[in-house]
């Protein structure tokens, strides 16, 4: 496999409503595909946050973003582009960082969450000197995650739900 230069096409998913941010490294080629965030059918992420806040799994792109703004949920990725070989976190070299400035001047007391070690990992390095805004690290909802089941999954992602 060899190295793609990849660029983010999606916009973030916010609102004025929005009081929690969760970023991803970069979608996946799955996600890059079907043009929308956590697109694999094996990720959790749509499953999680619909146990959350008792909603169901939504299907359809516009189904997703409801939840998410109905919740105060928004949703992005730390990468603006980088090289990558498929869809793999360890991979990633030469990043450029998306811009946050415009996001959070929006919804200035949004709070940061990463889906799992590599997205906290590439804030810290790059958004986090731009931004100088904490990230709560969280288990990653990626298939690749298997060691933690869907239910301990939403026990941790519980933080979310925990007033500031």
């Amino acid at each position: 496999m060899e190295y793609q230069k990849v660029t983010h096409e999606f916009v973030p998913v916010y609102d004025e409503h929005s009081r929690i941010l969760i970023l991803g490294s970069l979608p996946s080629v799955k996600s890059r595909e079907q043009g929308f965030y956590y697109g694999h059918s094996q990720n959790r992420f749509w499953r999680v946050v619909a146990q959350l806040t008792g909603e169901a799994v939504p299907q359809s792109i516009p189904e997703k973003k409801a939840l998410l703004l109905n919740h105060g949920i928004a949703v992005w990725d730390v990468i603006q582009s980088c090289e990558i070989m498929g869809s793999s976190d360890s991979s990633i070299r030469n990043v450029k960082v998306n811009d946050f400035d415009e996001l959070l001047s929006k919804v200035p007391d949004i709070r940061i969450f990463a889906n799992g070690g590599k997205a906290y990992e590439l804030y810290q390095k790059y958004a986090f000197p731009q931004t100088g805004r904490v990230a709560v690290k969280l288990p990653s909802t990626s298939p690749a995650n298997a060691a933690w089941s869907l239910e301990k999954l939403c026990d941790e992602w519980s933080r979310l739900l925990e007033m500031p």
